[in-house]
């Protein structure tokens, strides 16, 4: 017979079991989706790469990116920025970040990437599978940015998604993080068209907002639109991009404590980066 203790005890853990959020599904996987590898670096990148199909981003038309070490795709040239900026300062290049963050392969999986056919859509995807933080911790995440051609709708359209499962870190010790990787200038996550439009998840350049260990806030455990071909689910974010623009339109709407740092970190990305870069080298 089953104590009382026993079935309290039972019922803590089914309630407990209950009120935890669902963890993310997996990456998307699809022939060529991995097919190329970014050599292992720190703050490296790799392009122009063909996305297979054409990409109207903010009335430019793209059929090439940049893959950028540190989490995100570029449009006008690579980018070796380790230390993450508000998406809205001026000057950016058109990007779109799942994670922008130093990413330092060199001790941990390197990102992969390339094109192909998903559910009979044109796609192409940048793989960053437990991926390490600089330098050469021991903490990995796994993330990926899809691209995926909507042109049965209007030339030139396409979905994003950012698909995320695992996040144990958000900067490098270059960026004011600790041995473990947390703390600093955490990660960015969205878009910017490289003018005046631009979108960042809530919780970017928040220190632990995005990370697994947030239960809350954490990237794993929620979710933003609906993929185009099953039902949205934990830990994939997606944006549908139609005549040039990201649909619904969407103003930011930043964290209270991140107004400060995406002024005064984007404005004084690019400046440092010499001094950055001659630092970590």
């Amino acid at each position: 017979m089953i104590s009382r203790s026993l079935k309290a005890f039972a019922a803590v853990l089914l309630l407990a079991a209950i009120s935890l959020p669902m963890s993310a599904q997996s990456l998307r996987t699809f022939d060529g989706s991995t097919a190329n590898t970014l050599p292992a670096n720190d703050d490296g990148y790799v392009g122009p790469v063909s996305l297979g199909f054409n990409a109207n981003f903010f009335g430019n038309t793209y059929n090439q990116t940049w893959v950028n070490n540190n989490g995100n795709l570029t449009f006008n040239g690579g980018v070796g920025t380790y230390t993450p900026y508000g998406l809205s300062a001026p000057g950016l290049p058109a990007m779109i970040a799942p994670f922008f963050a130093d990413v330092d392969t060199r001790s941990s999986s390197p990102v992969t990437y390339g094109a192909g056919i998903l559910s009979g859509h044109n796609a192409f995807a940048a793989n960053y599978a437990n991926v390490g933080v600089f330098n050469m911790l021991p903490y990995y995440n796994t993330f990926q940015v899809v691209l995926i051609d909507r042109s049965e709708i209007a030339a030139g359209d396409f979905d994003i998604e950012f698909n995320y499962t695992m996040l144990n870190w958000e900067a490098g010790t270059y960026s004011g993080g600790n041995n473990q990787g947390l703390g600093g200038t955490s990660a960015v996550a969205g878009y910017t068209s490289g003018g005046s439009t631009y979108y960042q998840l809530p919780g970017s350049l928040v220190n632990g907002a995005f990370l697994d260990t947030n239960l809350t806030t954490g990237l794993i455990y929620n979710s933003f639109g609906t993929p185009f071909d099953q039902a949205a689910q934990n830990g994939r974010y997606t944006f549908n991009v139609r005549n040039g623009e990201v649909q619904p339109p969407v103003t930011p709407v930043p964290e209270p404590s991140t107004y400060g740092l995406m002024g005064a970190t984007g404005l004084l990305g690019f400046a440092f980066l010499r001094r950055r870069f001659a630092r970590k080298a």
